[in-house]
């Protein structure tokens, strides 16, 4: 009796992979498929494909942890599109997304020419509320760089009144898409 119940709750399960396993579809989500295309947004904006990397997910960790979604959409605008988020930061308090870009592509970030980001070239915070949380929307014109120009680069959080680094990311490679 028990065994039979057993077959029959895993019949669902295996109908479910071998169906995945038969499937063309499943190949297509594969990064070195032919059939790879660009995701859309649900705002209809097309992202850059990941291969090489167009668009990042930035992980920092030191007093707490921070996530970038890095993003550059397929137009001509060149705009990367920075949303950040922080947590387990000091509450009620301001900080300041920075990069730091090598030319030099090793996968070894060594520059120290820090950038703080914001909405274009103007500076923004990321502001905590009362658990240490926050949010911010930010945005770089990368109209100046050459379509196709790869580079190593590296982020920071530093405290936006005592300029500590509270955060930092491991090096990663970027591609300036069109």
């Amino acid at each position: 009796m028990h065994s039979a119940r057993r077959r029959v709750g895993a019949l669902p399960l295996t109908l479910v992979l071998i169906s995945m396993a038969c499937s063309s579809a499943a190949d297509s989500r594969l990064p070195t498929s032919p059939r790879v295309r660009a995701a859309t947004a649900s705002n209809g904006v097309a992202w850059g494909p990941e291969t090489p990397n167009f668009n990042l997910e930035v992980i920092l960790r030191g007093q707490g942890f921070g996530h970038v979604k890095f993003r550059q959409p397929n137009d001509a605008q060149k705009i990367v599109y920075l949303d950040t988020w922080v947590r387990d930061l000091a509450p009620n308090r301001s900080y300041l997304l920075q990069r730091a870009v090598d030319t030099t592509i090793d996968d070894n970030c060594t520059s120290t020419t820090w950038l703080t980001l914001g909405e274009g070239a103007v500076p923004q915070t990321i502001d905590t509320d009362a658990t240490g949380t926050g949010r911010a929307s930010l945005f770089r014109d990368l109209s100046a760089a050459a379509t196709g120009a790869t580079f190593d680069i590296h982020f920071r959080v530093i405290d936006a009144t005592t300029s500590e680094v509270v955060l930092e990311s491991s090096c990663y490679q970027f591609t300036v898409s069109l």
